[in-house]
């Protein structure tokens, strides 16, 4: 894991409090598409949130991340077995694995090296599906501030492979048959202090911390403040979520 990036470890406790659950009806249309189901794998698990989801739905679930803080941080569950190791070098045994997940990790990854490891793990005709999400919104003026504060005051500070995310993935290959994409909506109802600790959790805001000392929240709180109104007041909060998915 010598070329392993680690954006998200020292807000690991945060980003598994304040990082938006995926929609149940993702979780359907992927199910949908799997007929057997006696192990998964996730891939880039994070805080183990789609880890947590599919060990209701297979017998055993591999979930692996790179960064030993996130799988410290990630929920247990008997037939979940968290590993810390690279997307690109799982550890696990061949053509074992009934249906692979990729949930907002493939743009951190060496593509090539990868899909590499998913041939090797995967079963005939198992499935993957890899998925990624958007910038939320709010309203008007919440949103205004919203892209300030991502595309000025962070504009320098986010890694090249954001890139992707905005693209929805679309720039990203994927050598895999029987495609299929699908667009979800995740909705939150958050109050701002949820808002504004979600924005805390984004790899860029820990860099610019990191570099200056201080945090860029600071520089908009008060705006993203005016434009909430009362900060208890539950607002909702839409991301849209795009899934791409086919067969090994």
């Amino acid at each position: 894991m010598s070329n392993f990036k680690d954006h998200f470890s020292t807000q690991s406790s945060s980003y598994s409090k304040y990082r938006p659950y995926y929609p149940q009806e993702l979780y359907d249309f992927i199910l949908s598409e799997v007929k057997e189901r006696k192990i998964a794998w996730d891939c880039g698990t994070g805080n183990g949130q789609a880890a947590v989801v599919l060990a209701n739905h297979f017998e055993k679930v591999y979930a692996t991340d790179p960064s030993a803080e996130q799988i410290k941080n990630a929920e247990p569950k008997n037939n979940i077995e968290y590993r810390v190791a690279s997307a690109e070098n799982s550890t696990l045994p061949n053509n074992s694995i009934d249906l692979i997940t990729v949930a907002q990790a493939l743009h951190w990854f060496d593509f090539e090296k990868f899909y590499e490891e998913v041939e090797r793990v995967a079963k005939q005709n198992a499935a993957i599906a890899v998925w990624s999400y958007e910038h939320c919104k709010v309203d008007e003026e919440t949103d205004k501030i919203f892209i300030k504060f991502y595309r000025e005051i962070l504009e320098n500070y986010w890694a090249t492979e954001r890139k992707h995310v905005e693209n929805a993935y679309s720039n990203i290959p994927f050598p895999f048959s029987n495609l299929k994409e699908q667009v979800f909506q995740m909705k939150k109802q958050w109050n701002l202090q949820d808002y504004l600790g979600y924005l805390s959790t984004w790899s860029a805001v820990q860099k610019y911390i990191k570099t200056n000392g201080t945090n860029p929240l600071e520089l908009v709180e008060n705006d993203f403040r005016k434009a909430w109104g009362n900060s208890l007041s539950i607002k909702e909060v839409s991301f849209p979520v795009t899934l791409k998915m086919g067969k090994v």
